[in-house]
């Protein structure tokens, strides 16, 4: 036995990839917020959030470049690294995996694992509005969960959100739970009996993007929902948010109050480790 070794009988603390499967069965559903950058998820961190995502959108508008299109690998990647930082759980999204060879999204969620991130979120949407053949994604799914089977992978379905082949949504849930999925997304899905329907056809915790307009979370409870994302909305509120600013600056008009200030932010960062000079 080794020194790092636990003794036998000793507790050991849960891991991360331990932590964030079991916030997904826990009585109320876990509502993910999901950040752009290391400050916005340091924040939100900050608030008692228990897990951070990420949005595809905000990592993607962020560095100049379209969403959906697999053009992020590299600033997904180093977004990833910077959150693994926070002393809670993070998923990331990686679109449809940056590839469509199998092996290749298997090393690059290996990366992620690697430096500390707990999920990932792996859509069968695809450019141009399509939908990748569900048997190929389940290759993807399986070859993830073969190379690091103790990350959460949520297989995203994107039947609603493309508004395409809705009849196919179950049978894309029952071939991504045989493949090792560990969750299901549905975004765009906001019927209530719709919803209860998926969370009826599988064991895995089904997943939803919060709607302003759709159900509420009490009623998304209810309906046995496991986990509700924010997808892009915060970082769509944080342009508008900004903008409005800007603009009362300009107009000499009132600016909001409630603003986050300088002295909250600069202590969420890591300090620059200590300069040594020549000896």
């Amino acid at each position: 036995m080794t020194s790092s070794s636990p003794a036998p009988g000793a507790a050991t603390s849960p891991t991360e990839f331990e932590i964030f499967h079991g916030l997904h069965h826990r009585d109320r559903p876990l509502v993910l917020p999901n950040a752009w950058d290391f400050a916005s998820a340091a924040l939100l961190a900050t608030e008692g959030f228990p897990a951070i995502g990420t949005t595809s959108l905000g990592v993607a508008a962020a560095a100049g470049l379209a969403d959906g299109v697999s053009l992020t690998k590299a600033e997904t990647l180093a977004c990833a690294r910077r959150l693994a930082r926070l002393p809670i759980p993070v998923t990331v999204d990686i679109e449809g995996g940056f590839d469509e060879r199998p092996g290749a999204v298997a090393d690059f969620v290996e990366q992620l694992a690697a430096c500390g991130i707990a999920g990932v979120n792996l859509e069968d949407g695809r450019a141009g509005s399509a939908l990748a053949a569900p048997e190929h994604q389940a290759t993807l799914i399986a070859a993830i969960k073969e190379r690091t089977p103790e990350l959460f992978v949520n297989a995203r379905i994107d039947t609603y959100w493309l508004g395409l082949d809705h009849g196919s949504t179950h049978a894309r849930v029952r071939r991504y739970e045989a493949a090792g999925a560990d969750g299901v997304f549905v975004p765009g899905l906001t019927d209530p009996e719709r919803i209860q329907r998926i969370v009826a056809a599988t064991e895995l915790p089904v997943n939803v993007l919060y709607a302003a307009t759709g159900p509420s979370v009490a009623t998304l409870t209810g309906l046995g929902v496991r986990r509700i994302s924010t997808g892009s909305l915060l970082y769509r509120s944080a342009l508008s948010a900004a903008v409005e600013v800007a603009r009362a600056v300009r107009d000499d008009s009132p600016v909001a109050s409630g603003i986050v200030g300088y002295p909250q932010i600069q202590p969420l960062l890591p300090a620059p480790p200590p300069h040594r000079g020549r000896r």
